[in-house]
Parts: C-alpha cells; sequence; structure tokens
C-alpha cells in the first residue's frame, strides 16, 4: 500500500478534531457515554472480489471498533487522518485455554498498544503474527483504509469474531506461568463475545478515485 496516500486522494475531506461528536480518548465524562456511542462510524465499500476487500471506516472522536479478528488473513491498514489508538494481540501457541465465568477464554500476547497520529506508514497484520486481534479507539475523528486478503466469508471459516480481554493477572494460571517469563502485563485472556450492542455503523458511499494497492 502507498504510503503517501492520504483523505484527498480517497476523496475525504479531513473533519475537524474540534468536533463536539467526542470528548476525547479518555472522556470528558466516563458516566456520560450515551451521546458519544450514538454518533456511528461509518463505513465505505471501495471494492471488493474474491481475493481482497478494500474498504474505509470513519471514526468520530471516542468510537471504538471492538476487539476483533481477522481468521486467515492479512491486512493491511494506513489511519488517512487523525489520531487512533490501536489495541492488537497475537494467540499463544500452542493454544492454552482456560474457564472464563464458565466460557473458554484463549490466552494472547500484546503485539500493538499505541497512538497512531496522521501522516504516518501503513501497517500489516498476518494469520499469526502483527496484531490479527486488534482495537480501534479514536483519539480524535479519524479514517483508516483497510485491505483485507483474503475478504472475510464465513462459509469459508473466516467468520469475523469479537472478543473481550482479561489481564493475565486476573485469572493467572501456574501452567502458563512459564510462557509469560515475568511479563504478565504482556499477555490477556481473550474471550469470544456476541457482537457489541453499542456497535453502530452505517454504510457510506465511496465517491473517490480508484486506488492504487
Amino acid at each position: 500500500m502507498d504510503d503517501t496516500i492520504g483523505p484527498a486522494d480517497v476523496g475525504l475531506k479531513e473533519e475537524n478534531a474540534e468536533d463536539d461528536r467526542g470528548h476525547g480518548f479518555f472522556g470528558k465524562d466516563l458516566f456520560d457515554r450515551v451521546g458519544r456511542w450514538a454518533q456511528p462510524i461509518t463505513f465505505l465499500d471501495i471494492y471488493e472480489c474474491d481475493s481482497f476487500t478494500m474498504c474505509i471506516f470513519c471514526l468520530p472522536t471516542s468510537s471504538v471498533i471492538p476487539l476483533h479478528d481477522h481468521p486467515g488473513m492479512t491486512v493491511l491498514s494506513k489511519l488517512l487522518y487523525g489520531s487512533m489508538h490501536v489495541k492488537a494481540y497475537d494467540w499463544v501457541e500452542p493454544a492454552c485455554v482456560r474457564k472464563i465465568g464458565g466460557f473458554p477464554a484463549r490466552l494472547a500476547k500484546l503485539a500493538v498498544d499505541k497512538v497512531l497520529t496522521a501522516p504516518c506508514g501503513a501497517s500489516a497484520l498476518y494469520p499469526k503474527s502483527g496484531g490479527n486481534l486488534h482495537c480501534f479507539t479514536a483519539v480524535t475523528p479519524c479514517a483508516v483504509l483497510d485491505v483485507l486478503a483474503p475478504p472475510y466469508g464465513e462459509a469459508a471459516g473466516r467468520k469475523c469474531t469479537y472478543y473481550h480481554d482479561y489481564p493475565y493477572s486476573s485469572f493467572p494460571t501456574e501452567n502458563v506461568a512459564g510462557i509469560c517469563d515475568g511479563k504478565e502485563e504482556d499477555y490477556a485472556w481473550l474471550k469470544e463475545i456476541e457482537t457489541p450492542d453499542d456497535l453502530y455503523m452505517r454504510p457510506g458511499r465511496y465517491t473517490g478515485p480508484p486506488i492504487q494497492v
């Protein structure tokens, strides 16, 4: 993916970082979330074929694309404008599973935990490395261009699954103490959840020029 791609190249106008659609990454009032959650994330489908999908997600301040996976997929991402916090994990292999609340949770290692601010380079995640399970939180209004190869396809075993992450220290297990190697803060238990009720997305219409990948 071309690292020089910017908002104008895809027909977008950068949002005002001082808009009133949210209250920043940490929130003006952590208990007053209705206004922020009511603001939708807009997704723009650019191109789709059997080999890959290309799309853009436009996130208002404080909105979140929850922790989710990309099974058997490679994903290229490019932040087009704004600032976004990225938190991503990779599964620990061989799989290490334990029960949390009667449901299975699998051990994962933290791969990325940082704030990206445009302009910045493109990033890549792979089926087993680079942060295949990730979460996006908009620090300011932002937009991210994604190329997914191959695309999601439930019939092909590529279903999008959402997760909740629990710190390793919440449910320590002697059997994996050697895996963590004294760095428990880099590990978490990921438990599958239903699609979050507060995930509010709406389709948009892409009007920009063709993009070269």
